[in-house]
């Protein structure tokens, strides 16, 4: 008799169990999700071993903006070869429509010509552009670029610069739209650049 008294209450249970499961649904709270921090971006003017540059000029053309400098051993490097590789995957016609500047991160060792000669052994569409210390922190912060200095012996200079490796991605119209994350193969660099570059 107990025996059918617990299978009876245990099926009552399991029955419970089951109903709560498909027809409870108690209404949560809508929380929204935390939106990611966006840079803002923006123009600067910023001086070239040519002249002074100013993001401004450029607009009709899509940019490319990358904060680097000269001295890295191997995130510069890598990152420019790849998008330089990219840049020469595009067609005349569309080569001419995109710009690239290299923005120095490091002003005490980045000179104009230091950084003229540096860009050119990349590709002739990049331009290497640098600021006072107080100018390069405010563009970077706009950005979202973190960068500072590491002390290294070996180093030239005795030091390094840590800092962050986006390329990040100016709208004709100078409204900053994306990024490329670190050593984007260069046929994504192309992908990347048509994208932006054939939108209405």
């Amino acid at each position: 008799m107990v025996e059918r008294i617990l299978i009876f209450v245990a099926g009552l249970l399991a029955a419970a169990i089951v109903g709560v499961a498909l027809f409870w649904q108690p209404e949560m709270p809508e929380r929204p999700l935390p939106k990611a921090v966006i840079a803002a971006g923006g123009d600067f003017t910023l001086q070239s071993a040519s002249g002074p540059v100013a993001l401004q000029n450029y607009r009709g053309k899509l940019v490319l903006v990358y904060f680097g400098y000269t001295f890295c051993p191997d995130i510069c490097p890598t990152s420019l070869a790849a998008t330089a590789e990219g840049l020469k995957q595009l067609t005349p016609e569309e080569l001419a429509r995109v710009a690239m500047i290299f923005v120095s991160v490091d002003p005490k060792r980045d000179t104009p010509a230091r950084l003229a000669e540096y860009v050119d052994f990349f590709h002739p569409a990049i331009v290497g552009v640098t600021g006072t210390p107080e100018n390069i922190a405010e563009i970077a912060k706009r950005y979202g670029v973190f960068y500072a200095e590491q002390k290294v012996e070996t180093a030239g200079g005795g030091y390094v610069v840590d800092h962050s490796a986006d390329t990040f991605i100016v709208a004709p119209d100078g409204q900053l739209v994306g990024k490329m994350a670190h050593a984007t193969p260069p046929d994504q660099v192309v992908v990347a650049i048509r994208k932006y570059l054939n939108q209405p």
